[in-house]
């Protein structure tokens, strides 16, 4: 034992210095070409929802917001991209405490948006916890995951260990009712266990398991159940349930091959709801047509396999899972989306990273994407054998 305390202690130091190599450039234009382009369709989405929440005066409402954050989110990418990963490993259980703290005061202090209490106002700042709880629950996978090391392909690590840190910020999400939130992470989670070691039997059990509780949850929430008949037939209730995805799937359908072109979409003039959040790849399609969206799709591909490339060429378990993990939560949240908008699956309020509205979001994106450009200093220096504890 005593071995393996000197053993990690040095492995702790290393984590702490300072890398001489520079960044992975690739990544940093992907990564920032994503932001540009998010930033102009969402403003071409979005100009006409401004223009009317402001009796016709500012049409520039929401990219404001959003380029606000992005400036926030863009400081904090470079902030990030200069701390040593060792930091985050040390603060890993003291930011996934107050993750799950921030998320309970949502219940008490929470302000409710768009029918959802889910946001809490401090001085003026309106922030999502889920959002920070998502970074949280990824850093404290990776720590668990070097600490575990190959004993993670046992019960008692890498199903009862990683299943009490997940159900520490799924429990208040669920009471939340914040569906979407748990699907996405438990998603995560199950790529992180898998690269942790978990055999694959008990993830496939977890997944049964996690079937079974969204069937329940949706026989018990209503509006749950209404999305679902939605999305299998979104024509029997055009005027209501319906209506959303009839309204996307028109979009789609307009843009043909080529688009309507930059700015000429006629879905965002208030016939498609939520045309510069959830629903903003439906005016991507219409407006830049299926080259423009596969154009797109691919910038994200490319983006998510040179944040894979970076996370197998860490020098240490820790960085490895956790740019796994951040990256896989850009990966997930990009699939759904685009699943969503295309009715290949129910709606589930989970936004497209770079491109939806939400200051949040795209703040706390750019600063995980820091981290990502942290570690890929690291990217050709020897790797450090780790053993278990």
């Amino acid at each position: 034992m005593a071995g393996e305390r000197i053993l990690h202690a040095k492995e702790d130091r290393r984590l702490w210095k300072r890398a001489g190599e520079s960044v992975d450039y690739p990544f940093l234009f992907l990564v920032l070409l994503l932001l540009a382009v998010g930033l102009a369709m969402l403003y071409s989405a979005s100009y006409a929802q401004s223009e009317y929440d402001t009796g016709y005066a500012i049409s520039t409402k929401y990219l404001q917001k959003q380029a606000v954050c992005a400036a926030i989110g863009l400081a904090a990418m470079y902030f990030f991209s200069r701390i040593p990963v060792g930091i985050w490993y040390r603060c890993a259980w003291l930011l996934y405490g107050i993750s799950i703290v921030l998320l309970l005061s949502v219940l008490v202090i929470g302000e409710e948006v768009n029918g959802a209490k889910r946001w809490i106002n401090l001085a003026g700042i309106q922030f999502q916890p889920s959002e920070v709880a998502k970074f949280t629950m990824i850093l404290l996978f990776a720590r668990l995951t070097r600490r575990y090391g190959q004993n993670a392909k046992y019960f008692r690590y890498g199903v009862l260990g990683f299943g009490a840190a997940l159900l520490g910020i799924l429990v208040p999400l669920a009471l939340e009712k914040h569906l979407s939130a748990i699907m996405l992470m438990g998603m995560v989670a199950v790529v992180m266990m898998f690269v942790a070691g978990t055999s694959p039997r008990w993830l496939l059990a977890g997944a049964g398991a996690a079937v079974v509780f969204v069937l329940i949850y949706i026989q018990f929430m209503g509006y749950a159940g209404d999305r679902v008949s939605a999305w299998l037939h979104p024509e029997l209730d055009p005027g209501d349930t319906g209506y959303q995805i009839l309204q996307s799937l028109y979009a789609i359908g307009s843009g043909g091959l080529f688009g309507l072109g930059y700015g000429k979409s006629r879905q965002k003039y208030l016939y498609l709801p939520f045309q510069y959040n959830d629903y903003i790849f439906a005016i991507c399609c219409e407006e830049l047509g299926l080259v423009g969206a596969a154009a797109i799709a691919a910038l994200f591909a490319v983006t998510i396999c040179r944040g894979y490339w970076i996370a197998l060429r860490a020098r240490d378990r820790f960085s490895t899972v956790l740019a796994a993990g951040l990256v896989t939560l850009i990966a997930v949240q990009t699939i759904l989306n685009l699943c969503v908008v295309t009715n290949l699956l129910p709606s589930t309020g989970i936004a497209l990273p770079f491109f939806s509205y939400g200051g949040t979001a795209l703040a706390v994106n750019l600063g995980e994407m820091g981290i990502v450009l942290q570690i890929s200093r690291y990217r050709n220096q020897r790797k450090i054998q780790e053993e278990s504890i």
